[in-house]
């Protein structure tokens, strides 16, 4: 386990704007996670929060940034609009890697719901450094069209009482031809509420992204 710096505020330069986040680098951090957070919810997700601390214990550096700012967050058409929050993502990878301490790391994506389509669709991008992507009850069929493309590997984590969230991971797994691998956490639902059913997820993407976020590893 590794210790926790305090956490700090950043500013992410997306476009031309600013948008507010949060930076963590343990000592000795062995890569960097950014996270895209799904529809309505924002830097301050409990459960995003719950998922990067534990990463933060393992020796993962994170991000926690939100994909719009205050009023884009209160138009529906944005909040769904895939491309955009792919561009906002790949433009926080471009920030993250001009950050001391994390500029030289390994670069993983988490996403949940909306967010893991826009995770999957900035991994499958031209010019992407992206290592791994994790999703968490994410809605990669939003990204179909892009899946192919993916070479990042990539693992998709769905609630087994989620029935039509799994359906469609099913779905979009068929297309994924990167290394991949899809985890049913059984008798969890759509958030992860029960007991239990998040930290499993933390221990599902710490392993994952252990395994993929290593500097000589090459896609």
């Amino acid at each position: 386990m590794c210790s926790r710096m305090v956490a700090q505020v950043a500013e992410v330069l997306v476009g031309s704007d600013y948008l507010p986040g949060i930076l963590t680098v343990p000592n000795a951090a062995k890569g960097v996670v950014l996270f895209a957070h799904g529809s309505g919810s924002s830097r301050f997700s409990t459960r995003n929060q719950m998922v990067a601390e534990e990463l933060q214990d393992f020796g993962f550096a994170t991000l926690l940034f939100d994909l719009l700012g205050e009023d884009e967050a209160r138009d529906r058409r944005l909040v769904f609009d895939i491309p955009l929050l792919a561009l906002r993502l790949r433009e926080a990878e471009a920030w993250a890697k001009e950050q001391p301490g994390v500029g030289d790391l390994p670069l993983g994506f988490f996403g949940a719901s909306t967010g893991a389509a826009a995770a999957l669709v900035a991994a499958a991008l031209d010019g992407s450094t992206v290592k791994a992507v994790v999703s968490r009850g994410g809605r990669p069929d939003l990204a179909r069209g892009h899946l192919r493309n993916v070479k990042a590997p990539t693992l998709l984590i769905v609630g087994g009482d989620d029935e039509p969230v799994l359906t469609l991971n099913r779905q979009a797994f068929a297309d994924l031809q990167c290394a991949k691998h899809l985890e049913v956490v059984p008798h969890a639902t759509h958030l992860f509420e029960e007991p239990g059913a998040l930290e499993k997820v933390a221990l599902l993407a710490e392993e994952w992204f252990s395994r993929y976020l290593q500097p000589e590893n090459r896609i």
